[in-house]
């Protein structure tokens, strides 16, 4: 069973693929909402958030960065911050 550190270390991974347009929108929500242990390790609100992030993410892919009402990249910069919050608050 991999660690809560690995499967973090592996959301990054995904989410630079997806900056990097390596990987579809489809792909990295499927493999983040995939995340049950990791994400009963944490207090619930980061759940909460996590899966708040991804549905945006989702709706945002469905649209132009112009009409969205939040912009995609500004989605990439919380879940990178979701995940180091996630990985200091396992790790303390």
């Amino acid at each position: 069973m991999p660690s809560h550190a690995s499967n973090l270390s592996a959301l990054g991974q995904s989410l630079a693929q997806l900056r990097a347009d390596a990987l579809g929108v489809a792909a990295f929500c499927a493999q983040a909402r995939a995340q049950e242990p990791l994400l009963a390790a944490l207090p619930p609100r980061y759940g909460e958030v996590w899966l708040g992030l991804l549905d945006r993410l989702e709706s945002s892919a469905l649209f132009s960065e112009e009409s969205c009402s939040f912009s995609q990249s500004s989605l990439l910069d919380n879940l990178d911050m979701w995940l180091q919050k996630a990985k200091e608050k396992l790790s303390g």
